[in-house]
Formats: structure tokens, sequence, C-alpha cells
């Protein structure tokens, strides 16, 4: 007998995230996200970026495909050669409940 394979959203839903928990997922993605959007902001490779930052190629991969989450020391590594930087700002929690909402509802 084969088992079936489960999608994302079937997982997620076993998992039975807290919603403090799905925000602070939520936050990793966005702060990843943002960080490959700066390197290619900065028009570089992850090659390029690895020789800038002394952070080896296959582990910058790993962080921008999630398969890794980053330390903090590292996102900074990778963000200030090309002019970023990380910020402390305060939470909107109204869009955070929204997003939550959302995701909720797609998985119903």
């Amino acid at each position: 007998m084969c088992k079936k394979e489960l999608t994302w959203e079937e997982v997620k839903a076993n998992l039975n995230f807290t919603p403090e928990e799905e925000a602070e997922i939520q936050l990793e993605e966005d702060i990843i996200e943002a960080t490959i959007q700066a390197r290619k902001n900065s028009k570089l490779s992850q090659r390029e970026l690895s020789e800038k930052t002394g952070i080896q190629q296959p582990a910058i991969a790993r962080i921008e495909s999630r398969s890794r989450s980053p330390k903090a020391s590292t996102l900074i590594k990778l963000l200030y050669p090309m002019g970023y930087t990380i910020r402390v700002v305060p939470l909107n929690n109204n869009r955070i409940k929204k997003r939550l909402i959302r995701e909720k509802t797609k998985s119903k």
C-alpha cells in the first residue's frame, strides 16, 4: 500500500501552531525574503555575496531556500556589505492578525 504524500497545508494543519508561533514563522520568512531581495537589488549572485561576507555559498543557498534558520549574526554579516542592517520596530498587531486570519481561511 502506497502512502499518500501530504501537502504543506495538510502538514501545517496537523502541527497545531499557536498564533504566536505562526507569527514567528512568518516573521522569519519575511526576514529571509527581505535578505534575498537585498541581494538581488545589489545585483549580487550568492557566490559574489559569499566572497564579500566569508559565508560559504551553500550556506547562503540553505538560508534562501529556507532549509536553515539563520542566526542574527549571520543575517548581519550578509546584509552589512550590501548596505543593509536589521532594525527593531514595533509590531503592527492588526496586520499580523489579518494575515493569520487569511492563512486560517486558506487552510479550510
